[in-house]
């Protein structure tokens, strides 16, 4: 232990410790709104990163058969979606989830499946309140939601053993790191 101690002394006796005589300053001056700018930007550095909005549907009825494609999705592909022909990568339950809850469960789920590489799931949002003139307040905003969500390519009503009226079967795009292993794989450009 002196030696190491007596070596590191050797090695420093040349340092010479650094004087300083205060602060120096920029020159420019100090504009306190600044700091309540840096400060707000802080407080809200945390907060919802999620696009989803939970303003006001299209309403949907509990018990529609509903279906989305976009443009370029080919028929073979999202007949087979609709049939149920496609394995499941994942599934998410949304029963008993207020709105907002929803919102924030399907946006976390859509994120994590896309990091994956994931492009088959499954949404359970439920029909609906039981009875009469009840609404399907979570399957319609998970319509909208899902719509607007450019890696959303298709969705449509699971049939009745898969939940019916009451479920999804969602397909996602491809990832770019997805897209670039397929390329790889096959010989494409």
């Amino acid at each position: 232990m002196d030696d190491e101690r007596t070596d590191f002394f050797k090695e420093m006796r040349d340092v010479k410790p650094l004087h300083q005589d205060g602060a120096q300053l920029s020159g420019k001056p100090v504009n306190p709104d600044d700091f309540i700018q840096q400060r707000l930007a802080a407080e809200h550095h945390g907060e919802d990163q999620n696009p989803l909005s939970a303003s006001t549907v299209k309403e949907v009825a509990p018990h529609d058969v509903v279906s989305f494609k976009r443009p370029g999705i080919q028929n073979g592909v999202f007949r087979n979606l609709r049939l149920g022909k496609y394995d499941l990568d994942a599934k998410i339950d949304l029963h008993n989830h207020s709105v907002a809850e929803a919102r924030v469960a399907l946006y976390d789920f859509i994120q994590q499946c896309l990091k994956y590489d994931l492009r088959i799931v499954l949404i359970l949002h439920g029909k609906g309140g039981r009875g009469e003139g009840k609404k399907a307040i979570i399957k319609s905003h998970a319509l909208q939601w899902l719509e607007s969500m450019p890696e959303v390519m298709a969705f449509h009503s699971t049939p009745a053993n898969q939940g019916g009226a009451g479920a999804l079967y969602v397909l996602l795009a491809k990832t770019n790191k997805a897209k670039q292993n397929n390329r790889e794989h096959f010989g494409g450009k």
